[in-house]
């Protein structure tokens, strides 16, 4: 991960960048993704719980797209 003023410092930058977000939508997610990791009862989140931060951040399409693990 990189951090890019803006979208035109980092188009100059990359021929071809991959996705590009703010740092508030990181911070959303960050926050959903680990909150809870020091609770003594965690347990790992499902791929569509996982999915369900990342759009609640604002994170969509194909690049934030969770896919199954091969072989479940």
């Amino acid at each position: 991960m990189r951090l890019f003023r803006d979208e035109e410092h980092v188009a100059r930058t990359y021929d071809r960048p991959g996705a590009v977000f703010s740092v508030p939508q990181l911070w959303t997610l960050a926050q959903a993704w680990y909150g809870d990791r020091l609770d003594p009862e965690w347990m790992p989140h499902s791929r569509e719980w996982n999915q369900a931060d990342l759009e609640a951040a604002g994170l969509t399409g194909t690049f934030f797209e969770l896919r199954a693990e091969a072989g479940s």
